[in-house]
């Protein structure tokens, strides 16, 4: 296995892809409406830092879906977040086709939608994205982390009638539960992987791991080692996928959003690793300096 013709993640190739213009009389609609859908009973505050990633990063409207039993604590947690309850499984779990027609009327008035932090792996979460591709705008990105990527394998066509307007925030295990390979395996070659698994779902893969990996479904390849070993930690993959929903939404394109989310979670990182030490910050931490870093 060989990788081909990528490229690395550095301020310049940022810069040569830039977020989209901010003008001072834009507004919260202007910035655009994210829709995070996650949580369940053993780990309903997954989505609580990923909504608040997506707001880090500069969307203007915040949305959240959880389980019926959750969903008035995280909308005091989140006063700045419109939130509502679903269906939820004996096991507390979002019960992913009862859940759906709730969802229909939000999905497609958002202009990102983000599916899976803390959400357990099962068929209902297969139906759950099944039928938001179906509610999407034409416009709207989709990005899937966790679960919501694992439950791909169910479905190898579902994104594709996305046209690319898709990505995909796995580690390597969640690579490895996607595809059946070994996770060792997915590790010795993650850039092939990546784009390998790029192509096949269409979307645009964020491969995270040292160093992670960017692939596009039409070949492109981005590396980037610039994180550190304190972002190994519960909830900085959720943070993650929240910030490069919250960059979709104010209307980055997919791969756009992916590198811009990397990186600025992984300069967020280093700013709190020289503040409080390499290990140790938690992955809310991580969101207070986002901003900032976006910003320059």
């Amino acid at each position: 296995m060989s990788v081909v013709g990528h490229r690395n993640l550095t301020r310049t190739l940022l810069h040569r892809s830039p977020l989209p213009p901010l003008a001072n009389d834009d507004d919260k609609e202007a910035r655009g409406r994210v829709l995070v859908i996650g949580g369940s009973l053993l780990v309903p505050g997954a989505i609580l830092l990923a909504g608040t990633a997506a707001l880090r990063a500069g969307a203007g409207k915040l949305q959240m879906a959880t389980i019926r039993s959750a969903a008035l604590s995280l909308g005091l947690a989140v006063p700045e977040s419109l939130v509502f309850a679903l269906p939820q499984t004996r096991t507390g779990n979002i019960a992913g086709k009862r859940a759906a027609s709730k969802l229909s009327r939000y999905a497609a008035a958002a202009n990102a939608v983000l599916v899976g932090p803390g959400m357990a792996c099962g068929r209902s979460v297969h139906q759950l994205i099944a039928a938001l591709v179906a509610q999407l705008g034409n416009t709207a990105t989709l990005v899937l982390d966790g679960a919501a990527a694992i439950a791909l394998r169910e479905d190898e066509q579902l994104l594709k009638r996305l046209s690319g307007r898709a990505v995909l925030t796995p580690h390597a295990g969640e690579i490895a539960s996607l595809t059946g390979l070994d996770k060792r395996h997915v590790e010795k070659h993650a850039s092939v992987i990546a784009q390998q698994v790029a192509a096949k779902f269409g979307a645009t893969v964020v491969l995270k791991g040292a160093p992670s990996w960017i692939a596009e479904p039409g070949g492109g390849l981005f590396r980037f080692a610039g994180g550190s070993v304190g972002l190994g930690t519960s909830g900085s993959g959720d943070a993650l996928a929240g910030i490069v929903a919250g960059l979709a939404a104010r209307g980055a394109m997919p791969t756009t959003a992916a590198l811009w989310g990397v990186w600025a979670h992984a300069t967020s990182g280093a700013l709190l690793a020289r503040r409080i030490g390499k290990v140790g910050f938690l992955a809310r931490e991580l969101l207070v300096d986002v901003p900032a870093v976006l910003a320059r």
